[in-house]
């Protein structure tokens, strides 16, 4: 696990975007892991300015609200075409995003996991974190080999998306989401986390326990992770220091 620490949520982005984009000039028909929510939303702006070839490149996202129709303000589907993906050269044929309205929701969900596998595996994961460390909609205590699934939201979860929906009522409360074993599947993950709000859950993540009430921290055992954080998210981490000196002396072959 590489913990980026930067000044800035522009800063850290500014990384997270050349990451990506080194993966889409090595790999054109890459395989990506789109994550939704106020965090990548600065990532895919800068994506976008960067004008990349993405004509064969595959998506999966990782969740999507149950009953929402797709064309609803706050879907994920809604929230992706309007962010990313009616503004780059996708072939939609190569889009997927969990069908939240599907009529067999356990059926759905295990033919989404052989559409991941079919496509050959995600080769790089986008995560944010939530202040409790649940990634995708993998609430505490999430199994940590689970697979896609629907979820109950927790009503920490409900109150911090309330914002979207103007009232916490109005925020539905099944999702699909990717499981963690899917996401510990993926061949990178680069998880992005900014502001002092979700400083306990990145020390907790980073430098605690690997337990299913923080979610993120199986990533510890991932082979290959990024996390790229501004100063205020990394203000609880005891170990900064070494993370800061360990970035600013990588070998120029490691850089972004």
């Amino acid at each position: 696990m590489e913990i980026i620490i930067h000044s800035s949520p522009e800063t850290s982005t500014q990384v997270a975007a050349r990451i990506v984009a080194r993966l889409l000039r090595e790999k054109p028909a890459a395989v990506l892991g789109l994550a939704t929510g106020s965090t990548p939303l600065r990532l895919y702006r800068v994506l976008i300015n960067m004008e990349l070839d993405w004509s064969m490149v595959t998506t999966f996202n990782l969740d999507e609200y149950i009953g929402l129709p797709p064309d609803h303000p706050q879907s994920y589907h809604t929230f992706m075409w309007e962010n990313l993906f009616s503004h780059i050269n996708i072939d939609k044929e190569n889009i997927h995003i969990p069908d939240g309205n599907a009529k067999d929701i356990p059926e759905f969900c295990g033919k989404y996991e052989k559409q991941i596998r079919a496509a050959g595996g995600i080769d790089l994961q986008l995560l944010g974190i939530g202040t409790d460390g649940h990634i995708g909609f993998n609430e505490p205590t999430s199994s940590l080999a689970s697979r896609t699934r629907i979820k109950t939201l927790t009503q920490k979860t409900c109150r911090d998306n309330a914002r979207f929906f103007g009232s916490e009522q109005e925020v539905p409360k099944h999702v699909i989401t990717m499981g963690i074993g899917t996401i510990m599947e993926a061949h990178m993950n680069l998880l992005m986390a900014f502001g002092e709000n979700k400083a306990t859950a990145i020390a907790e993540a980073v430098e605690g326990p690997v337990t299913s009430i923080n979610p993120a921290s199986v990533l510890q055992m991932h082979p290959l992770v990024k996390v790229c954080i501004d100063e205020p998210a990394a203000s609880r981490l005891k170990r900064a220091d070494y993370y800061r000196w360990v970035y600013e002396n990588k070998p120029a072959w490691q850089t972004f």
